[in-house]
């Protein structure tokens, strides 16, 4: 197990994109790491777009990022609700800053975009965002993943086998 002793907080709040926070958080669970699940408050159920429903561990404002080594941003529509919280906006510039990987996908960049993160940086999106990632100073690419320092984004679900492989390589860094 390549991420033994690692954590790594995963962002949510409702209409994620059930696979696309799902899938990070059981291979992330395969490879060893803990995975807390962290919501606006703690022990709430969050539904995503298609109905799977998550039950958070922890809300926003009780995590210090100096106790995790990663966090991902999941899809669907939650980025729009994630990037209005300050918490989780100073969670994401505090693990950009002491360099720790940060997994994107989807619109999950939005909140990437909002944290002021993306300046001189080459990522990947939803076509959708791409414009507003370019906005924000971000070289996009139209790959299934795109590795740049601690920052791993990729486009939408098929392209999660290509995401979380090279996202675990970084952790396992």
């Amino acid at each position: 197990m390549k991420l033994q002793s690692k954590r790594v907080i995963q962002l949510v709040s409702n209409d994620f994109e059930d696979l696309e926070l799902w899938y990070p958080v059981l291979r992330l669970r395969e490879e060893g790491a803990t995975v807390h699940l962290v919501g606006e408050k703690a022990g709430e159920k969050y539904i995503g777009k298609y109905g799977v429903p998550v039950i958070s561990d922890f809300a926003f404002a009780d995590i210090n990022p100096h106790d995790y080594d990663a966090i991902l941003v999941p899809g669907g529509w939650s980025p729009d609700l994630l990037r209005r919280f300050d918490s989780v906006l100073n969670l994401v510039r505090t693990m950009n800053e002491q360099q720790k990987p940060i997994g994107q996908i989807c619109h999950a960049g939005w909140v990437l975009i909002s944290a002021k993160i993306l300046e001189g940086k080459r990522v990947t999106s939803t076509p959708g965002i791409k414009d507003d990632m370019i906005n924000a100073g971000a070289t996009w690419l139209d790959e299934a993943v795109v590795v740049d320092g601690n920052l791993v984004s990729s486009r939408r679900p098929p392209d999660l086998p290509d995401y979380m492989r090279e996202f675990i390589g970084v952790m396992a860094k």
